[in-house]
């Protein structure tokens, strides 16, 4: 058991004249009173201020394959050292990640590390980068660009997974320390994002061009398709009519399954067939790389060359099992380039999924 950590200090907040502060972490622009917490339940006030009381405290780490993400074209085979925090800045009813995002009681869960610590992990690991997920890093935005900071002076890669609903001037400031993101686009309707996840689908759409448009992040986008919500074809032609107009052709897209959990037992898992569906939209609406995810579906994880059709990258689950391109990242068949971070050899991590214990180092 760990004792809690001192508040962590913020900027992205302002005073306004009635008395309460405003964060601007994110759109929701939480109003708050003295001792009153923002709705991801982690930014608070204290003492006139918004402050972070998550700071240096885990809900656990694990090494996966980077293809858990998912990236698929970032550093292939390699493995990651995975952590979150606890809340977050949406309440979306199917939540897989509810026990560690919604959680109130974390404290004594919690594993400690400075962000030194979990750089020096990841090294000793032999991680070739760290990702920031199970919740979302918009919450923990100090302590992420900490432990990036200190990763990339390391050389190790640091890697969000989020719902991308962040306000212009944090957005900037975060994505300057991050080297790839997987952005989770959960709809392409503004009804989904109200009634389900509470938000808005607009700051999501401005992260996505934002990063296409003014970053080097390597991003991809993943979209859990929930059966009578939001898997029509109708929906998922647009959003991928819009991905292809707005991000580009090389944008690679995950269509992963949901499973009822959290506040959305009443839904049925997704059957593969509507996740091969959307895949084969995706690729007529000109999305080069689209895949499916949480289903066993060995052509819809692997990697293929636009251009004449050879396989790249074969994926059985989470395990490589083909790999044919160049020292160069090209197609060894045709010599067309493949999009992404990739590697003259690709890593050998393979689906192990291992928990380790941080253990208070350096916290």
């Amino acid at each position: 058991m760990t004792t809690s950590a001192p508040y962590h200090p913020t900027s992205h907040w302002h005073a306004l004249d009635d008395g309460r502060v405003q964060c601007d972490i994110c759109p929701r622009a939480c109003k708050l009173r003295d001792g009153q917490r923002g709705l991801c339940f982690v930014r608070a006030r204290e003492g006139g201020e918004i402050v972070l009381t998550t700071y240096g405290r885990s809900s656990g780490y694990c090494i996966d394959p980077i293809e858990k993400k998912p990236l698929n074209h970032f550093l292939p085979g390699t493995p990651v050292l995975s952590f979150g925090t606890a809340g977050c800045n949406l309440a979306c009813k199917f939540c897989q990640n509810w026990d560690i995002s919604k959680s109130r009681e974390m404290d004594t869960l919690m594993d400690q590390a400075s962000p030194e610590a979990i750089a020096e992990a990841a090294v000793r690991l032999g991680c070739r980068s760290v990702a920031f997920t199970y919740n979302d890093p918009t919450v923990f935005h100090e302590y992420a660009i900490d432990v990036a900071q200190a990763c990339r002076e390391r050389g190790i890669h640091s890697v969000a997974v989020t719902a991308g609903y962040v306000c212009p001037e944090p957005r900037a400031e975060f994505y300057r320390h991050m080297d790839a993101a997987n952005v989770d686009l959960k709809a392409f309707s503004e009804r989904f994002y109200h009634e389900v996840c509470a938000a808005h689908l607009e700051p999501v759409l401005d992260t996505l061009v934002y990063l296409r448009h003014e970053t080097d992040v390597w991003f991809e986008v993943t979209t859990l398709l929930i059966p009578g919500e939001n898997d029509s074809d109708q929906e998922i032609e647009a959003m991928t009519e819009w991905v292809v107009e707005h991000l580009g052709a090389d944008v690679p897209m995950h269509f992963t399954a949901f499973h009822p959990d959290w506040k959305m037992m009443d839904k049925p898992p997704t059957p593969p067939a509507t996740l091969a569906r959307a895949r084969e939209i995706a690729l007529r609406n000109g999305v080069r790389y689209a895949y499916t995810g949480n289903v066993h579906d060995e052509a819809g994880g692997s990697t293929y060359c636009h251009a004449c059709g050879e396989t790249l990258i074969g994926r059985d689950w989470y395990v490589l099992t083909d790999w044919n391109l160049t020292e160069e990242g090209a197609c060894r068949s045709c010599g067309t380039p493949c999009p992404g971070v990739l590697e003259p050899e690709p890593g050998t991590w393979g689906a192990k999924r291992q928990p380790v214990r941080l253990g208070g180092v350096g916290a």
